[in-house]
């Protein structure tokens, strides 16, 4: 039997061979359809990056399972043995004839490749999915932070000032209150952290074109989202919004969150990938969640995207800071060690399982 830690990948270009490769031997079960959307700007090695979807039984089945993966680029090697995992344990073969599966295989494959949350233009694709037609909402108290949090230079004056910055404003408002300010998207400072665009990109508009394809004209929808770096380690934190907490609880029961009662691992968000769905398939019964597996404390997963953003906007990645910084990122936001991978393929497998019962009993 295949050791299900080979599910997760070294980089994007293994992790992208075993989703296809998952894919093509579980076609000799069930019809499995792929297609391929080419990313406009090529991965660190020079060659091109894409987004593949596996399309997993009749097409015009009423109820849609949409796994996504990457949406926040350098976590997608989560995501990703999670596809791959169900996949090669024959859960393509075992769907009930109502339900068609859609596995979006790195739906930012440029932030996958280059180890970059953001996409190619330094959005974060998890706020993109705004109204881009209207006035931007206004983030002040990022913009007070900004230049403290963007250095032009990553030295130790840069990194005293931004520790004292934190310091000072924690020891005031609180961590949470920091993190929601840090991360709940700006739309002014395009240099900046959890920058939300001033237009779709290339993600956002691929993605509406794999629901147009693909999702579309489905009667229900359970829509599960792969991301790392929030809550405890190794642990899948459901989250959802208020509309959904009535069908969370029914499919998932107490075992949602490892957050205290009443308090929330996520700082409110808008723009995020979820509402695409709601938008795009208004007649549908929707549930939309992400799933959120810890990985370490969020002010050091913070302080990671902080010099990858310098690196990016002042460095060279392969510099010997630069190849630092990015050994840094990547483990902050994938734990390459078997203990979390274990945890997150059983949890993953359990989440999916109820998904799956949930979205079938739906009439």
């Amino acid at each position: 039997m295949e050791d299900p830690i080979g599910s997760f990948s070294q980089d994007y270009r293994e992790a992208r061979a075993k989703f296809l490769a998952s894919a093509k031997s579980a076609a000799n079960d069930v019809e499995i359809r792929i297609e391929t959307f080419d990313n406009p700007a090529p991965g660190p090695d020079g060659f091109p990056v894409h987004t593949d979807v596996a399309l997993i039984g009749n097409v015009n089945a009423p109820n849609a399972l949409v796994l996504n993966s990457a949406t926040h680029g350098v976590e997608g090697f989560c995501g990703s043995a999670i596809l791959i995992d169900w996949l090669r344990r024959g859960e393509a073969a075992a769907l009930p004839s109502n339900l068609r599966a859609i596995l979006i295989h790195a739906i930012n494959p440029h932030g996958f490749a280059w180890l970059r949350r953001v996409t190619e233009d330094n959005v974060d694709l998890n706020r993109n999915f705004g109204n881009h037609e209207h006035s931007y909402p206004k983030n002040t108290e990022y913009s007070a932070l900004h230049e403290t949090l963007v250095p032009k230079l990553w030295n130790k004056k840069s990194l005293a000032a931004c520790k004292l910055m934190v310091e000072d404003y924690v020891a005031e408002h609180g961590e949470f209150a920091l993190q929601a300010v840090i991360t709940r998207g700006q739309y002014d400072h395009p240099d900046g952290l959890f920058y939300a665009g001033q237009g779709p990109s290339w993600s956002n508009i691929t993605f509406h074109k794999i629901l147009n394809r693909f999702i579309k004209g489905a009667k229900a929808v359970a829509f599960m989202d792969f991301h790392t770096g929030l809550g405890p380690y190794g642990f899948g934190s459901l989250l959802g919004g208020s509309h959904v907490k009535n069908r969370m609880q029914e499919w998932f029961g107490d075992e949602r969150s490892a957050s205290p009662p009443g308090k929330s691992l996520s700082a409110p968000l808008g723009g995020v990938i979820g509402g695409a769905l709601r938008t795009a398939c208004a007649n549908a019964d929707i549930t939309s969640v992400t799933v959120e597996f810890g990985t370490y404390p969020v002010l050091d997963v913070i302080e990671a995207l902080r010099a990858d953003n310098w690196l990016h906007l002042h460095g060279n990645p392969d510099s010997k800071i630069g190849r630092a910084i990015k050994l840094d990122i990547r483990k902050r936001l994938y734990p390459d060690e078997d203990d979390w991978k274990e945890m997150v393929l059983l949890r993953s497998r359990h989440i999916l399982r109820r998904a799956t019962n949930g979205l079938n009993r739906i009439e």
